[in-house]
């Protein structure tokens, strides 16, 4: 299969939402379902990482293939299928105008293009996919490549928040850009505040914070004058919980009531955690998730107590 022919296997995010999923048919709670969330494949990371040259490095992907390779093997064969899988960023680890960025691009969507039909993919965009101060135009690059770089969707009752967090961390060259998505948030969690949905999710690829929100600002954190604001707007809203990655490693905590949830990587690890992906259980009540190793996935696939979950209507 083609990168060509891959990226028709997926749905791009378009007009802010993402059409895998009907909103009238989605918004009705139909009983618990889980989905799977995936961080930082980052073609090209891995070799870099080794030779101690993250800015240039990364000539090499071979690795990060047969990873997410892995853990697309392991999803397709999990029973029932997840309602969806979201990757939350640093897709590719070649920075916009940098070399290899086409090459890796076009290696992730021929891997990509194996995920069941039948799970949709929800794509978030991460400081390699548009740069870590990005423009119009890396961001532009960013939507036509992977869809929309933030957008809503309903599934299975809950409404799905997907931003893009670069705009939070340094939108000094696109500020229009930030705006737009500003006031495009301010409307999807008045939705939420509103109690239309059974819960409300947001993704994005930084952490609000990694074990605190009071912790010091960091590079895998918002600073602490924008993630306390945010953290705020979204409790009011209602928000149960953040996914993100970034840190290539496992962290998270939670802030008065919302569930912070830092992933580690399926591509380079950056601490002792391994290559892996996020199981996270819907339920009436609550989001129930846990981390496994690619290994444990492929072997054994979900535990029986987080399958149980999902029988309880």
């Amino acid at each position: 299969m083609s990168a060509e022919e891959a990226g028709g296997v997926f749905r791009k995010a378009q007009g802010r939402t993402l059409d895998a999923f009907s909103a009238e048919k989605e918004r009705e709670w139909k009983g618990p379902f889980y989905f799977i969330q995936g961080a930082d494949p980052q073609f090209g990371l891995m070799k870099a990482w080794s030779t101690g040259d993250s800015d240039r490095g990364g000539d090499e992907w071979e690795q990060e293939i047969r990873l997410t390779e892995q853990a697309i093997q392991a999803i397709n064969k999990l029973k029932p299928k997840p309602r969806f899988f979201v990757l939350c960023g640093d897709l590719i680890h070649a920075m916009p105008g940098a070399a290899w960025r086409t090459e890796q691009t076009e290696d992730l969507k021929r891997v990509l293009g194996r995920v069941d039909r039948e799970i949709p993919l929800v794509l978030v965009s991460g400081n390699h996919d548009v740069g870590n101060a990005p423009t119009p135009e890396t961001i532009a690059e960013f939507q036509r490549t992977w869809g929309d770089d933030y957008f809503s969707f309903w599934a299975g009752g809950v409404l799905f928040l997907v931003l893009n967090s670069q705009l939070l961390c340094d939108a000094s060259r696109c500020p229009g850009l930030k705006q737009a998505q500003d006031r495009w948030l301010e409307q999807q969690l008045g939705q939420a505040a509103r109690r239309q949905c059974r819960h409300a999710v947001v993704f994005q690829h930084i952490p609000l914070f990694l074990q605190s929100i009071d912790e010091d600002d960091d590079y895998f954190n918002l600073t602490r004058t924008v993630r306390k604001e945010m953290a705020d707007k979204f409790i009011k809203a209602g928000i149960k919980a953040v996914f993100s990655g970034h840190y290539h490693r496992n962290a998270g905590s939670t802030y008065q009531n919302l569930d912070m949830v830092v992933s580690s990587a399926i591509g380079c690890q950056m601490g002792k955690d391994t290559h892996g992906l996020r199981i996270v259980v819907v339920t009436a009540e609550k989001i129930i998730h846990r981390y496994y190793s690619l290994d444990e996935l492929s072997e054994r696939g979900i535990e029986d107590d987080l399958m149980d979950l999902m029988k309880k209507k």
